[in-house]
């Protein structure tokens, strides 16, 4: 064996040191010195994220295969890493009081050693070329997670949470291996591209459900609707830095991967088969996801409902089927991490200070926190694509790439999608009237929050802000992805 191919995954390799100085940390350490868990983590995984940039801009991160084909990066690849890093650096700033807090003292370690994992998964989902890979990337960042969900034992709802994820990630991996196993059946092989050649010359009803099989598989982790009743519960029961590390890095790897899956393996059947199947699932997503969003009221379960939403859009970016559609996804999950993880920090600051959800808790926020409505504003109004917010950029690359292909019926898709913008506008905008127009006396004194949670607001809100000015960010995605070797084999245009 060449053990020289394990230099391809110098990104996950790095994660993996990370990991075992965490574990060593977490071991060794004295109890006094425990507490410093949460700060050492964080540093090394922003070191590790400044390696990351650094070996993109050094053209380090070119198209490598290693294992036989089971394993590829690029400079696309190496970028969404990079981007989920981003993400995961943010979320562990804002978490940073939660973990330190006297409840945690036990389980610090274990929060911050399972998050590594579950990123380490992500990863692995990515940079898949073989379903055994896969496979093994997507357990290793589903199950995990189902711990970290459970991680405040004393809350009831925490443990109905966990145990609903579990079963809803054992259900979903059980339908992806079926459609897994229907593939392999007219395939004969497990790596991406033969599955591809193989089936050219497939047809019939069996191709149908494996595909089928396989979508609601990832449908799953992604909640797509119909497969999203699991969402709204966990996110609700989850520790809030565990639902905001759930709602923006699990969806982003996840739909990369689904792209990946959708373009590399079945792209042959594109206008045959799964467009019209992921149109139906995207009307449906946003739909649903902005008609139950409307009716919410605990802030978690809010944002739950427009994370599904959100899902739909960025899955646009898949039936654009070209460069142009990549690049305006990865850039749609990079503007949905900053104004999500904005919104969540501001729930989660307001949590840990008085242990308030209910969006009726925040009328009138502004007269005592004007700076934490500030940011929740800013948060809402991206997350609503009003210009000239990040958001708004975010959701016109995805709508144009989407239009590129031409036809009637993606014109159709784009409408129902932008109809649907103007119904999430209004429920994202009675957030900000509670907060600033609302007459009522607020229930929520005035507090200040710890230096984490301010730094990771700041953070948020100049990315929500600098994103949505500045425009070689996506200019720079699209040149990227359009020299990207990979993808040429893979997508029209």
């Amino acid at each position: 064996m060449d053990y020289s191919q394990f230099l391809a995954m110098k990104q996950e390799i790095g994660l993996l040191v990370v990991f075992l100085l965490v574990f060593l940390y977490d071991t060794f350490m004295p109890k006094k010195a425990l507490k410093g868990i949460p700060v050492f983590t964080t540093v090394l995984m922003i070191l590790a994220t400044a390696a990351g940039f650094c070996s993109h801009a050094l053209g380090s991160a070119s198209h490598q295969v290693a294992f036989a084909g089971m394993y590829e990066t690029s400079t696309v690849i190496s970028a969404i890493k990079n981007i989920l890093n981003v993400g995961v650096v943010i979320v562990l700033i804002q978490s940073a009081r939660w973990a330190g807090s006297e409840f945690m003292a036990v389980r610090r370690g274990e929060f911050y050693e399972l998050l590594l994992v579950t990123l380490f998964g992500m990863y692995l989902m990515v940079s898949a070329r073989h379903f055994l890979v896969f496979v093994i990337g997507l357990e290793c960042a589903s199950l995990p997670l189902a711990a970290m969900v459970a991680l405040e034992k004393n809350h009831y709802e925490s443990h109905e949470a966990a145990v609903k994820y579990i079963l809803t990630a054992v259900f979903s991996s059980a339908v992806f291996l079926m459609g897994l196993s229907f593939v392999y059946g007219l395939s004969g092989s497990l790596y991406f591209n033969r599955i591809y050649y193989a089936l050219t010359a497939v047809e019939g009803p069996m191709l149908v459900a494996a595909l089928a099989f396989v979508i609601a598989g990832v449908g799953f982790k992604l909640s797509l609707v119909p497969f999203h009743l699991w969402t709204a519960d966990v996110y609700q029961g989850a520790p809030t830095s565990v639902t905001s590390y759930l709602s923006v890095i699990s969806k982003g790897s996840a739909a990369f991967a689904f792209m990946v899956i959708l373009c590399q393996v079945f792209g042959s059947f594109y206008s045959q088969v799964w467009e019209w199947m992921l149109y139906a699932l995207i009307i449906l997503t946003i739909t649903v996801g902005n008609l139950f969003a409307i009716r919410q009221r605990n802030m978690k379960r809010f944002l739950a409902f427009s994370s599904v939403s959100q899902a739909g859009y960025i899955m646009l970016g898949i039936i654009a089927y070209n460069a142009m559609g990549v690049a305006a996804m990865m850039y749609y999950i990079l503007v949905y991490i900053f104004s999500n993880l904005a919104a969540f920090g501001v729930i989660g600051a307001i949590e840990n200070a008085t242990g308030r959800l209910s969006m009726d808790d925040y009328r009138g926020l502004y007269k005592t926190n004007p700076r934490l409505s500030v940011a929740m504003m800013l948060a809402m109004f991206s997350l609503a694509g009003i210009p000239p917010f990040a958001g708004f950029f975010s959701k016109f690359f995805i709508f144009t790439s989407a239009i590129n292909q031409g036809s009637v019926a993606i014109y159709v898709l784009v409408l129902i999608a932008l109809i649907n913008t103007i119904v999430s506008l209004y429920y994202y905008l009675l957030v900000v009237k509670a907060m600033f127009i609302s007459e009522d006396e607020c229930v929520i004194p005035a507090f200040r929050s710890s230096f984490g949670e301010r730094l990771g607001l700041w953070i948020t809100v100049a990315g929500i802000l600098l994103l949505g000015l500045v425009s070689c960010f996506y200019t720079g995605l699209l040149d990227m992805t359009a020299a990207d070797g990979f993808l040429n084999m893979y997508f029209i245009g």
